[in-house]
């Protein structure tokens, strides 16, 4: 059974099965387990992020294409969900059906985008093609931070969710489990469930005959045009389905957050920061997005927080000469920077594929 939910995609090591289940229970428990505001929105970071990159892993891991325009789709769904929304706040609130239109919305505009980048854009070779989605992607941020009447401008949008995903919404007069439910929590468990339906429906994408084709475009792509697949065709699908799956990641996001903004989705940090994950966990991997989504996120947040321990005021290190200032947490990306060199460096292909390399080398892995 689980096989079968797994697509026949097994990760074919000890390590990775085991460090997938305790990544999946510590997300499935973060609410009660590690309380606080902080935890959750890295939890649920976390998530928005894992189906973010898998749906570019689609892309680049899986295809072959280099595009920098997977923050504009990731955007669309925020801003789609944003305008609906506030668009339908009236004095009974905001119902599930602006939710939707604003999704469906989204969606469209991000299937006609992809479709027209793709068939445009896809017969230019790989880094022109790069260079064309930077274009648009630029130009689209830039349209979003202009058209303050409609996307709030460089402020952005704050706007009002259904009822049930408010953070005053509390069904229950008493604590479940030690913890008191409330809509931030339903909405946690709402982006969870989503999240784990749509990382499943991306691995039967990859394991299936048209997931084939991809990897054969990947390789050789004048191969694949020889034995009759229309590469530009199956690269449309591949850009297109890959948008969307950005574009739901950009609409639960704006939904957790209830608001979007140009720093938020569309900024060209996120790209780099899909990229440096996708390297980390290891590219044509749909495990290498969730394993290096957790290490990335977890590191962006806590990190800090790490070394105030170890070389902030009164912490151990903080008085040795040389080393003191080098932990300060003042230092906190320059060790971010070098946590990721030497990941790279240690781990080519990524920490999924480097562990399911020892796992086919070593039964005991």
């Amino acid at each position: 059974m689980l096989d079968r939910l797994l697509s026949h995609d097994r990760p074919h090591s000890r390590w990775l099965a085991a460090a997938l289940l305790l990544i999946t229970a510590a997300l499935l428990l973060a609410p009660f387990v590690f309380p606080g505001a902080k935890s959750l929105n890295v939890a649920a970071k976390m998530l928005v992020f894992i189906l973010l990159v898998a749906s570019y892993d689609l892309l680049l891991g899986y295809t072959g294409i280099v595009s920098f325009a997977h923050t504009m789709f990731f955007g669309i769904g925020a801003y789609g969900v944003a305008i609906a929304c506030n668009a339908a706040t009236g004095d009974e609130g905001v119902g599930w059906g602006a939710v939707a239109l604003g999704v469906a919305g989204a969606l469209a505009l991000s299937t006609v985008l992809s479709t027209v980048i793709g068939l445009f854009s896809l017969r230019v070779k790989a880094i022109f093609y790069a260079m064309i989605t930077l274009a648009v992607a630029a130009a689209f941020q830039t349209l979003a931070s202009q058209l303050s009447d409609v996307t709030g401008g460089e402020d952005g949008l704050s706007f009002k969710t259904p009822a049930w995903l408010s953070p005053s919404f509390e069904p229950f007069d008493e604590p479940v489990f030690g913890l008191m439910l409330d809509g931030k929590v339903i909405a946690y468990y709402g982006i969870l469930v989503a999240v784990g339906v749509l990382f499943l429906a991306l691995l039967r994408i990859v394991n299936s005959p048209f997931g084939r084709v991809l990897q054969a475009i990947r390789e050789n792509d004048f191969r694949a045009e020889a034995i009759g697949y229309r590469t530009v065709i199956y690269r449309t699908l591949s850009n297109v389905l890959s948008a969307g799956f950005a574009t739901l990641a950009g609409a639960l996001l704006a939904i957790w957050l209830r608001y979007t903004g140009p720093d938020t989705t569309l900024s060209f940090e996120i790209m780099l920061d899909i990229l440096l994950i996708v390297v980390i966990g290891g590219m044509g991997t749909m495990y290498g997005a969730v394993v290096g989504s957790v290490i990335f996120v977890f590191a962006q947040n806590y990190l800090q927080d790490l070394l105030k321990l170890v070389g902030g005021e009164g912490g151990w290190l903080a008085q040795v000469p040389v080393l003191g200032p080098f932990v300060s947490p003042d230092r906190w990306l320059l060790w971010l920077g070098l946590g990721f060199v030497l990941c790279v460096y240690h781990f080519p292909s990524g920490v999924v594929g480097r562990l399911r390399a020892r796992g086919k080398t070593d039964p005991t892995a």
